[in-house]
């Protein structure tokens, strides 16, 4: 509320308008959350393009400890999932690790990890990215309406999968990559080359950890 007060400046009585205290300008912060095992370039093409499109402020790439899904993945160790995620995103500035996720443990739900960050930071909007084959699904994540009163969900568009979803989806369309962190580890396994489907920091440090071997 604005408020105004009387002083007097050289004899005369004005009205003096007292500004409030300014809150915290709120950002739009993207979320991808994953296994990240490992991250990749398309990972990173549809992070680019949901914060151009949507002109976010920031993307916070969000490892998780362990995924909720019923078919759970085999992940690698949290800190090499961690330290590649790290090395996948340097030198973008609107790109950041956030460890919520993995420092919090156990199952990693988006609800909590969102109620958590809207906690700390309720001045911001967030855009919870998931991938079109995932839109589906949508009514079986945990507490998914307090979810989604939280966060605009923003569909990546795949050909093969109808924009039709119980939620509100903001799509965006990116260029269409047939690549998964699966694919990568099953080459990797049979010993064929991963160069130009990840970044070559990830790269190298796959090689040196000898990781999915």
């Amino acid at each position: 509320m604005i408020s105004t007060k009387s002083k007097s400046v050289s004899g005369v009585q004005v009205e003096v308008v007292e500004e409030p205290l300014t809150q915290a300008k709120g950002k739009k912060i993207g979320i991808l959350g994953g296994t990240f095992n490992p991250p990749h370039l398309a990972h990173l093409m549809i992070a680019e393009q949901v914060a151009s499109q949507l002109g976010l402020d920031k993307i916070l790439f969000v490892p998780d400890y362990l995924p909720p899904h019923v078919d759970k993945k085999e992940a690698i160790a949290a800190e090499h999932r961690v330290e590649m995620v790290r090395l996948a995103i340097q030198g973008n500035p609107n790109f950041d690790l956030d460890l919520i996720e993995i420092n919090r443990g156990g199952t990693s739900y988006s609800y909590d990890t969102v109620k958590a960050l809207k906690e700390m930071h309720p001045e911001n909007d967030y855009y919870f990215i998931i991938g079109g084959d995932m839109v589906n699904y949508l009514p079986t994540w945990h507490e998914i309406d307090k979810l989604a009163r939280m966060v605009h969900f923003v569909g990546v568009d795949r050909p093969e999968y109808e924009r039709d979803a119980k939620y509100p989806i903001i799509w965006v369309d990116t260029p269409h990559f047939d690549l998964s962190s699966t694919m990568i580890r099953e080459k990797v396994n049979k010993g064929c080359s991963i160069k130009y489907l990840v970044p070559d920091a990830v790269e190298d440090y796959i090689r040196e950890h000898h990781l999915y071997e």
